[in-house]
């Protein structure tokens, strides 16, 4: 069992490495700004128990020996964020006031975030520390991810306001989204 120090260190480390819903809380934050997509934080967090707090109730004796199930949740993964690539890669250059990620979409990407899997079986199930665990765990969600957006909105500062750069941010993101979700889709099969 992990001391609470190597717990919240386990628990940044894999939160703050880039994925699916870290790329769409910086775009957010470059198109809304701190305050709006802070305003999205909810969601994520929300994707984030709905998947982890099963996980870690019953999961472990749920997806012990039932390989196909892990591996059809990281194909739901890989699809969703195939879909968010596609949307991000269509979204026009000549909309100024449009926004690509929104409350469902982060969501949506958080609660299939293969991270959540870690997480509930891996990292959080604790008998006697799952509900001290789980209030960590939402802090650090909450704290990382206005990290995030903060460096979106920095980005947005410099210049990304411009109809121009924020449709190469998009691009980027939807790049960064596909390569994601291939790497997710190679990994069902082994999974």
């Amino acid at each position: 069992m992990m001391s609470p120090i190597e717990l919240t260190l386990a628990v940044l480390l894999l939160l703050l490495t880039p994925g699916p819903t870290n790329s769409l809380v910086l775009l957010a934050g470059a198109e809304r700004g701190l305050i709006g997509a802070m305003r999205l934080i909810p969601a994520e967090l929300l994707g984030y128990l709905l998947t982890v707090v099963p996980l870690a109730l019953v999961g472990g004796s749920v997806l012990q020996g039932h390989n196909g199930l892990r591996a059809g949740v990281t194909v739901a993964a890989a699809v969703w964020v195939a879909v968010l690539a596609v949307r991000l890669w269509r979204v026009p250059v000549v909309e100024t006031g449009h926004t690509s990620v929104g409350a469902r979409s982060l969501f949506v990407t958080t609660a299939l975030n293969p991270k959540a899997l870690i997480f509930g079986l891996v990292l959080l199930p604790s008998p006697d520390r799952l509900p001290a665990n789980l209030v960590l765990f939402a802090g650090l969600v909450v704290l990382v991810a206005a990290l995030w957006a903060g460096l979106g909105a920095v980005l947005r500062g410099g210049g990304v306001r411009q109809p121009q750069a924020l449709f190469v941010l998009r691009r980027l993101a939807a790049v960064w989204l596909g390569a994601i979700s291939i790497v997710l889709a190679v990994r069902s099969v082994g999974a």
